[in-house]
């Protein structure tokens, strides 16, 4: 079965690209973010509720 293109040029493009550092993340992971809104809408609603 012929390949699809020379095996040596296998990689070629990946390892002529540059490498770029990577963007520091702005939002945190979703197991925190859900546990904070839980926080703010059962918890302290629960506190700030007069009943």
């Amino acid at each position: 079965m012929p390949s699809h293109g020379s095996l040596t040029k296998a990689g070629k493009v990946r390892s002529q690209t540059p490498k770029i550092p990577p963007k520091p993340k702005k939002n945190k992971p979703p197991r925190t973010r859900n546990k904070w809104k839980h926080i703010r809408r059962v918890v302290l609603a629960s506190q700030r509720s007069p009943a």
